[in-house]
């Protein structure tokens, strides 16, 4: 269970000139990545494994092979050695795991699969052991996205000034618990969206059933949250008769304001700024809207438009992660990095962040990435955290190591570095000098000089009314969808969708727009199609996933709002380009044929009914 509690809910809601319900739900929804779960094991022994050394021998298999090795597709590198130690029954440090290139995750490869399974079968049968799941074992075996049902209510006063949200919110987390307490805690923080509300009560519960067990997906909960947040919001303007985009950017929480949970946004609070980048592109859609509905037929067009806000990392929780850069008597400088990159481009990214920190270019590193024997621990690939934590701990080891290199050549902060083989310039006017790497002392693995950096965000532990800091930075944003609907048959066309994300900083702005491309599409496919049922759509036949043919237009405003916390001013996008997109298509609809949908995926049928009751309202 899960709670909030700020404010007096009921003295809100005696405040608000009007006061709006909905119930709403939402299904299981399959991660669908492109690579199934797929790996392999070996029971073997390794000679050298200290970690940070970028070395490894090994031998053939004998009897005093004690140490199980798996390499697999995983978010979770030291949870999986975690897991397999536990199942195997040995220590941790006799598990090795090595991440593979991840042909995509969103969540379901955060819950350990086939890693216990091949390593148990290896370390019996004393024999290399692979797998690689079928889709259908991989639809009927994998944890899905939480079902949800959530009643909230919200007001609103004459003016359109929020007053008071209350929600209560049932997430069937299946026959396990998974990440269902995750969620549990994560949806009441957000739910009330990226909003100034003086007086919030949020409760929600992860429910045991006998179905299929559902994890983490992309969210966390919070997608869910923000069709019921964000429906009731157009409730509101209806009601009052405010337009949508005004009543949002109205109440649109900013710098100094203070969230639910009572805690202060002293920086990084884009999202007035990323309403305001939509403005034009929204009222140029909506007199377009209307010339075209002017016109009467078939096809009716309209416009809708979502915010949302997303804390990075776990929820009050520490989650640190640590890196390690080494530069060998050959030259040879190593990132050493344990976040696994899941398609989201971290490596690329943290890379970029520690060459900024050391002053040496990209193209001088090598890297690792994810192996447990020889990086540190990065924490997990999910909560949109990798970025923003793993990207400070990885600035901290560029400096760690670059304050090293400047203390041995006495130079100063501005020095600029070169690497040229076994020579290290270093550039300091009078006081430049070159130092030649293979007459320096030298550990056993050749390494002279080496950077640790260590990053935990600053949270606090939320007390029992939900009070407290559960999240070092937010990532915001707003977006804009332009729908087409069939009367006829009741199907949707999204033409066009408008999203402006403050995301701190854009370390690299093209892997930044395509998590935004990326999350829009899955955020397509959870209002529109996307609907897992057990036993019956455990193929991408039966499932549908939005095609290329499915995806709309999209233009993309980069907001940076500087996080001071953050490395160079960044913070995390990945589950943010996800949350805003369902609730903005849902607006659309309504605002194309007057039809509230409050359950999800608005398959054709369930629009089409919801039309044909709506006409019999008006005739009657």
């Amino acid at each position: 269970m899960g709670g909030l509690h700020g404010g007096e809910v009921a003295e809100g809601h005696r405040m608000g000139a009007a006061t709006v319900e909905g119930r709403f739900r939402t299904g299981f929804v399959e991660h669908a990545y492109i690579e199934p779960e797929a790996g392999y094991a070996v029971r073997t022994k390794a000679i050298s494994s200290e970690v940070g050394t970028g070395s490894r021998e090994e031998i053939a298999w004998n009897d005093s092979c004690d140490r199980i090795e798996v390499t697999a597709c995983t978010q979770a590198a030291v949870m999986d050695q975690e897991e397999v130690a536990r199942v195997v029954g040995v220590p941790m440090s006799q598990v090795r795991i090595v991440p593979t290139a991840c042909g995509g995750g969103f969540g379901g490869k955060l819950d350990v699969s086939v890693q216990p399974l091949i390593a148990a079968a290896a370390w019996l049968l004393r024999k290399p052991v692979r797998i690689v799941y079928s889709r259908t074992e991989s639809m009927a075996s994998s944890t899905k996205r939480h079902p949800s049902k959530i009643h909230a209510l919200m007001s609103a006063d004459a003016e359109g000034r929020f007053t008071a949200y209350e929600m209560t919110g049932d997430f069937n987390t299946g026959a396990y618990a998974s990440w269902g307490p995750t969620v549990a805690n994560r949806v009441p923080v957000h739910a009330t969206g990226p909003y100034k509300v003086p007086h919030v009560r949020n409760a929600t519960r992860a429910v045991h059933t006998n179905e299929p067990p559902s994890g983490a997906f992309r969210g966390f909960g919070v997608p869910q949250a923000a069709i019921a947040g964000e429906t009731l919001i157009d409730d509101l303007a209806e009601r009052l008769g405010i337009n949508r985009w005004a009543i949002r950017r109205l109440n649109a929480i900013d710098h100094g304001d203070r969230t639910p949970t009572g805690q202060i946004l002293h920086a990084s609070a884009g999202l007035p700024q990323c309403l305001d980048a939509v403005k034009a592109e929204y009222d140029a859609l909506m007199a377009e809207a209307l010339a075209h509905n002017a016109k009467g037929g078939r096809i009716a067009r309209g416009v809708g438009v979502a915010c949302m806000w997303y804390g990075c990392g776990n929820t009050s929780m520490s989650n640190p992660s640590r890196m390690r850069i080494t530069l060998a008597r050959d030259g040879r400088l190593t990132f050493l990095n344990g976040a696994v990159d899941i398609g989201q481009g971290s490596s690329t990214v943290l890379l970029q962040i520690a060459a900024d920190a050391l002053g040496l270019p990209t193209t001088d590193f090598d890297f690792v990435i994810g192996d447990t024997d020889l990086t540190l621990d990065a924490g997990k690939t999910s909560a949109s955290r990798q970025t923003f934590v793993s990207g400070n701990a990885s600035k901290l080891a560029g400096e760690d190591l670059r304050a090293r290199i400047l203390a041995l050549a006495n130079a100063g902060p501005e020095a600029k570095l070169s690497l040229d083989g076994a020579r290290l310039v270093v550039m300091d006017g009078e006081a430049s000098r070159t130092i030649d790497l293979s007459t320096l002392a030298a550990d056993e693995a050749g390494i002279v000089l080496a950077g640790e950096g260590e990053y935990d965000p600053p949270t606090t532990v939320l007390d029992p009314r939900g009070q407290g800091i559960p999240y070092a930075t937010y990532g915001f944003a707003a977006q804009v969808a332009a729908v087409d609907v069939d009367r006829l048959l009741g199907t949707v066309k999204v033409r066009r969708i408008i999203a402006a994300h403050d995301v701190g900083r854009a370390i690299n702005p093209t892997l930044t727009e395509g998590q935004i491309h990326g999350g829009i599409a899955q955020g397509l496919g959870l209002a529109l199609m996307e609907e897992y049922l057990p036993g019956r759509t455990e193929n991408l036949h039966d499932y549908l996933i939005p095609t290329a043919g499915d995806m709309p237009e999209i233009a993309i405003h980069l907001i940076e709002d500087t996080e001071p916390e953050g490395p160079f001013g960044a913070k995390g996008v990945g589950e943010p380009a996800l949350v805003a997109t369902a609730p903005a298509i849902l607006g659309a609809i309504r605002h194309a044929v007057g039809v509230r949908m409050t359950e999800v995926p608005v398959l054709p049928h369930r629009l089409w009914e919801a039309m044909q009751a709506q006409n019999r309202e008006a005739a009657e």
